[in-house]
């Protein structure tokens, strides 16, 4: 029987100012015999000019960043909740001490192309021994600007990269034999299911506000001194 398409398990949106198309299959590669993975999903995003240019800013980058750990708790029901500090960002079950992932603070990388922000990975219950302060989590943008052709509507790509990533239940030792299957059935399904949601949410153009407000705050300084 041919497995279904996780993406049609979405539900679809009706109340959309842009569409999404998801682009081609999910890239991933699952662990084998207890290495690292690497899971990718790109969406091309087409919306009105205006729009476009009324968020592409660094800060709306930030307020990108907290639409996905928005979507994240939405999804799970609220079982999952992403806890902020100054130095890491922990996605735990419920409440600590279940921290199923700790990650360093978003790093953030713009042009006039687009941008990026990546967080490390540092462990976690879902995190193998292995695999501690190594891999990352990335969200990155895209605008290619030589195909602009001044239309009334634009295209942006949107990816959701995890790379390098150790997880727990692919185990190591005799288990990986067996693990990297375990893991390409559970834990990967489920990651492209929800980042295939969190992709197509986009299509309402409505990004959460940032919580630490880090480059909005950047903004406001350039904006005070042009000269800094």
């Amino acid at each position: 029987m041919r497995p279904r398409d996780p993406r049609r398990l979405l539900p679809q949106k009706t109340d959309a100012l842009a569409r999404v198309k998801i682009v081609d299959e999910p890239e991933s590669s699952a662990a084998a015999k207890g290495g690292a993975t690497r899971s990718k999903q790109s969406a091309q995003i087409r919306l009105p000019r205006a729009e476009l240019e009324r968020v592409w800013t660094p800060e709306h980058l930030e307020r990108l960043a907290r639409t996905y750990w928005s979507y994240l708790t939405r999804i799970s029901l609220g079982l999952m909740r992403v806890c902020y500090s100054e130095t890491s960002r922990e996605v735990v079950l419920l409440r600590k001490p279940l921290v199923l992932l700790r990650f360093r603070a978003p790093e953030y990388e713009t042009s006039a192309e687009g941008g990026a922000v990546t967080w490390q990975i540092e462990r976690g219950l879902l995190v193998a021994p292995a695999g501690r302060d190594d891999g990352y989590l990335r969200i990155s943008v895209h605008r290619d600007l030589e195909a602009d052709d001044a239309s009334d509507e634009v295209t942006v790509t949107v990816s959701s990269e995890v790379a390098n990533f150790y997880p727990t239940i692919a185990g190591w030792g005799w288990f990986a034999r067996v693990g990297a299957t375990v893991y390409r059935v559970t834990q990967l399904r489920i990651h492209v299911i929800v980042t295939h949601g969190f992709l197509r949410s986009l299509a309402r153009l409505e990004l959460e506000p940032s919580v630490v407000g880090a480059l909005a705050a950047a903004a406001g300084r350039d904006r005070d001194d042009p000269g800094a």
